[in-house]
Formats: C-alpha cells, structure tokens, sequence
C-alpha cells in the first residue's frame, strides 16, 4: 500500500489528543505510542480505532 503516513501520524495524533483532552489515561498513552510508532504500527493503530486507510492513499 502507499500511504501517506505524514497525514495518518497526524491524524491519530489528532484523534488520540481530543480524547487526552477529555481526561482519559488510556489516550494519552496512545497518543505517545502514536508520536513514535513505525509505520506498519501506524496502520494497525488506524485499524483500531476503526479508520478508512483509503483516505490515506497516495
């Protein structure tokens, strides 16, 4: 696949910070594994958190 993991980082980052800042713990430990997982990491982590990766296509 070629993704573009610039906007995906950016985008977990994103979805990761609104939940740190309603105060869940859970979310702020997601939100650092974010800042520094690889990018086959990155694609599992969208998958999760239920993300279209087809958004994220070149």
């Amino acid at each position: 696949m070629d993704i573009n993991y610039r906007k995906l980082r950016r985008d977990l980052e994103d979805y990761y910070g609104t939940a740190v800042f309603n105060a869940s713990p859970l979310a702020m430990f997601e939100e650092s594994k974010v800042k520094r997982a690889s990018d086959r990491d990155l694609i599992r982590m969208a998958q999760e958190a239920g993300f279209d990766l087809n958004d994220y296509m070149k």
